[in-house]
C-alpha cells in the first residue's frame, strides 16, 4: 500500500518495458514491513539532467536506481561518488543524504562477482573475457579486478570504450594483465556478456561458444529473456552458468544497505520477488 508515508525510489531509465527490479523490491518491502516503493519512471536522454535535479527536490525521496542508458551520464550530476564508480565510469545507484547532497555508487559488479563466488567459482588468479565495455561491462571488470583475477580481456565494438577501461583499470591494478581487441574467448576461465546482444531472438552470439572451453563460466547481464542464445549455447558445451537476473538478487542486498533498509539475503528475495518476463 502506497500512503502519504512512503518512501520513494525511483527507478530512472528507458525504455521501462525491461524494469525487473521492481518485481523484486516491494514484493520484499510488503513482507518486510517497510514503507517504501520502487516506482519505474522512464526518461529520455535528452530530459535526463532536468528531470534528476527536479526529482530530488521531492521530500519524501530517499535515492533512485540507475539503468541503460543514464549510468554514464549521471556522474556529471552526482556530489560525490564512490571508487566503484571511478573505475566503472558509471553509476546506477544515487543516494540523497541529509544535507541534500547526492552520493553515487555502482552494485552491478558487486553483484555478479557475488553470484559467481556463490556458485564456488574461484576468480583469484583467473582468466576473464569480458565483452561491452559500457557502463554495465565496466563494473564488472572493476569488481573481477577486485576479486583477484590474474588476467582480463575486454572487447567492445567501440575499440575506444574498451581501451580506455584497461588504463583506469590500470590504475588502480597496475599488476592485472589486461588485454583490448579481441573477443576470442579461448583460454579464458570466465566470459562475460555484458552487451545488450540477447535481447532478441535473432541476435548474434557475442563470441564463437565453439571456442570456449566446457570448464569456462559463462555469464550475462541480459534479463529480457533467462535463457538468452548465448546461454543456451554456452549450456550445450557442458559450461557453468550465471544468468542476468542472479546479478540483480546478488546486488539487492547491498543497494538496501545503501538506502538504509537493512539488508536481505538472495534466497529471501527469491522467495518473495513476483518476476515475469
Amino acid at each position: 500500500m502506497i500512503r502519504g508515508t512512503t518512501t520513494l525510489i525511483a527507478h530512472l531509465g528507458y525504455p521501462t518495458e525491461a524494469f525487473k527490479a521492481p518485481m523484486i523490491y516491494n514484493p520484499w518491502f510488503e513482507q518486510a514491513g517497510i514503507d517504501a516503493v520502487v516506482m519505474p519512471m522512464g526518461v529520455k536522454p535528452e530530459d535526463y539532467a532536468q528531470v534528476l535535479k527536479n526529482l530530488f527536490k521531492l521530500t519524501n525521496i530517499r535515492g533512485a536506481l540507475i539503468t541503460m542508458p543514464h549510468k554514464v551520464t549521471t556522474l556529471a550530476l552526482l556530489d560525490e561518488c564512490t571508487p566503484a564508480v571511478e573505475i566503472a565510469g558509471a553509476c546506477n545507484a544515487i543516494l540523497r543524504r541529509p544535507d541534500g547532497s547526492l552520493l553515487g555508487d555502482m552494485f552491478d559488479g558487486a553483484g555478479f562477482v557475488r553470484g559467481v563466488l556463490r556458485k564456488g567459482r574461484q576468480l583469484a588468479g583467473a582468466r576473464a573475457l569480458v565483452v561491452g565495455s559500457g557502463g554495465v561491462g565496466s563494473a564488472i571488470a572493476a569488481s573481477l579486478a577486485a576479486a583477484g583475477v590474474n588476467a582480463m580481456g575486454l572487447y567492445d565494438l567501440h575499440p575506444a570504450s574498451a581501451d580506455a577501461l584497461a588504463v583506469r583499470l590500470g590504475k588502480h591494478y597496475p599488476s592485472l594483465q589486461v588485454s583490448t581487441g579481441s573477443k576470442d574467448p579461448a583460454g579464458y576461465d570466465l566470459v562475460v556478456n555484458a552487451t545488450p546482444l540477447g535481447m532478441h531472438d535473432d541476435d548474434p552470439l557475442p563470441v564463437d561458444v565453439a571456442r570456449m572451453a566446457p570448464s569456462t563460466f559463462a555469464g550475462e547481464v541480459v534479463m529480457k529473456n533467462e535463457m538468452t542464445a548465448f546461454l543456451r549455447a554456452a549450456r550445450a558445451r557442458g559450461c557453468e552458468l550465471q544468468v542476468g537476473s542472479d546479478m540483480l538478487f546478488e546486488q539487492i542486498p547491498a543497494y538496501l544497505e545503501f538506502f538504509g533498509f537493512g539488508t536481505a539475503t538472495p534466497e529471501a528475495l527469491r522467495a518473495v520477488a513476483r518476476l515475469s518476463y
